[in-house]
């Protein structure tokens, strides 16, 4: 027996030794999410869903607000919409010692709705999110992410580490989501049509929530102890926006409330939609997305100067 269990033993130190040897090579390609359990504790953040992953670029906030580091923890409508479990994963990402952050929070009418039929709080989408089991969110290696949330092979970490090859979604350390993939006209044209269809089946079964709302404004409560509060609302095709609008047509006036009684700044660019290009109608290009996080860091320069 005890010649067994020296065997065995012997076995399982050889598979935890290579485990925690592949964990090592865990970077941007290993899934969309990984980095965003990885890292320092930030003091500056951006929140919301994909849109917000995609179009707003930690790196250019840092160039244009001195002194700064941001770090974008926006994940996507379906695991990061606001509510109890964002809002939690934000209390464990937030450097707790923040006293003078900045925090762009992202909104959409899509991030602030839950379904029209009637489900439990336990139903939520977002329950399915690693944001709903992580204790650790400044690991690197993250073995409690990769454990609980790599469904693949480990091999395949080491296989598709960055060193060889970038992948088409790239989760950069600060949390931007850079996306590569061809934006000719046609194939544009092509992706836009399907999120078109998605966008109205999607508005066809959801409504802005109440749960959502009041979760939106507790966190931006939250965040003010911190520092300070910038609502944004990011820019899409015009058909997206069409849809949103007869989704929500009072949609701005809501954030304007949400606003206003937490004393922040709403910012809508959607106005400026067709300066840009998207690679499927609801996301930013990458090149856009530079050019659209510089619009922000002018409104937030600006804010600051007049408070001066």
């Amino acid at each position: 027996m005890k010649k067994f269990l020296f065997k065995i033993s012997f076995y399982l130190v050889s598979v935890i030794a290579v485990l925690l040897f592949l964990g090592t090579y865990a970077d941007g390609n290993t899934d969309d999410n990984y980095r965003h359990f990885t890292g320092s504790k930030p003091s500056d953040m951006i929140f919301g869903d994909s849109r917000s992953a995609q179009a707003v670029v930690p790196d250019v906030l840092d160039q244009r607000l001195k002194g700064r580091t941001f770090n974008n923890f926006s994940l996507n409508i379906a695991e990061s919409p606001y509510g109890k479990i964002y809002f939690e994963a934000i209390k464990k990402k937030l450097d707790p010692a923040t006293q003078n952050g900045i925090f762009i929070v992202t909104v959409d009418p899509w991030n602030v709705s839950l379904p029209k039929k009637e489900i439990s709080e336990k139903e939520y989408s977002e329950n399915n999110s690693a944001l709903a089991d992580m204790y650790f969110y400044d690991k690197a290696p993250n073995y409690e992410y990769l454990l609980k949330h790599y469904t693949r092979s480990w091999f395949n970490i080491f296989r598709e580490r960055e060193a060889i090859v970038k992948s088409n979604t790239y989760l950069h350390k600060n949390g931007w989501m850079e996306v590569n993939v061809n934006v000719s006209p046609d194939t544009v044209r092509a992706r836009r049509l399907i999120k078109i269809d998605q966008y109205k089946d999607l508005a066809k079964v959801q409504k802005i929530a109440s749960y959502r709302l009041n979760a939106l404004g507790e966190i931006i409560s939250y965040l003010k102890d911190h520092g300070r509060v910038y609502l944004v609302r990011i820019p899409a095709s015009e058909e997206i926006l069409e849809i949103e609008n007869r989704y929500s047509p009072d949609f701005n006036t809501i954030m304007k409330d949400v606003a206003k009684k937490n004393k922040v700044r709403f910012l809508d660019f959607t106005p400026q939609n067709k300066q840009y290009l998207y690679t499927d109608g609801n996301h930013m290009y990458r090149e856009s997305a530079r050019v659209f996080t510089a619009q922000i860091a002018d409104s937030i320069q600006g804010d600051q100067k007049s408070l001066r």
